[in-house]
């Protein structure tokens, strides 16, 4: 039985071409060891930037790579021959990145300084500038208010379009849902920042209503 949305996604895909790293994966699934230089030059520098704005310290980032990594090696015998590797490879390292949030924020207490500086900078690099010259801090800081109301799957489905580079199709992939869902999710996502960025100041008033002609006027 096809998870929702996964007829969706086959369809969408069914004319594009696999990458490098999608049939080294397959071959790696099917034995062929020598596969797994490919695989690992091909994901984990896509990853990095990924994990980058949401965890505070390299050894972290590496840390969820590596885990990643070795999943990949140990599940490689479930992988569906002929599918793509990157919706699976940040699928898994969301699930770990998650979990390793969880661990930290647990233990200490996290200054998000650096967290939140690298997704503002992040934020200010996809949003389209207003015509208005804004105030950095306080657009970045908007940015971040807006981001932080925005639903998980929002947030997950702009990154993964916006900042690391998936087709909408790889990111139905990873996030398990339908392209169209992926879609819609963008679209509330980039309005609700849009509009953070412009401030309620620089939205248009609606035209005014013009009164009834009175009936027999000249």
């Amino acid at each position: 039985m096809k998870r929702q949305g996964q007829g969706e996604v086959e369809a969408a895909r069914a004319d594009e071409t696999p990458s490098q790293a999608d049939v080294a994966m397959s071959r790696y699934a099917l034995g062929d060891d020598t596969m797994f230089p490919i695989i690992y030059d091909s994901v984990a520098p896509r990853l990095e930037p990924y994990l980058r704005r949401h965890l505070r310290d390299a050894a972290m980032i590496d840390d969820v790579i590596q885990q990643t990594m070795t999943h990949i090696h140990e599940k490689r015998g479930t992988f569906n021959v002929g599918c793509r590797l990157l919706p699976w490879a940040f699928c898994i390292a969301k699930n770990f990145m998650i979990d390793t949030l969880r661990k930290t924020r647990r233990e200490t207490a996290t200054d998000m300084t650096d967290e939140r500086s690298a997704m503002g900078a992040f934020l200010m690099s996809t949003v389209p500038a207003a015509d208005q010259v804004i105030e950095a801090q306080q657009t970045t800081r908007s940015l971040l208010e807006a981001y932080g109301r925005l639903t998980p799957h929002q947030r997950a489905a702009y990154e993964l379009t916006k900042g690391d580079g998936l087709s909408q199709i790889e990111a139905a992939e990873a996030l398990q849902t339908t392209v169209m869902g992926v879609k819609q999710c963008i679209h509330k996502a980039t309005q609700k920042l849009r509009a953070a960025l412009l401030g309620p100041d620089d939205e248009q008033p609606p035209p005014p209503v013009q009164p009834p002609a009175t009936l027999g006027a000249a």
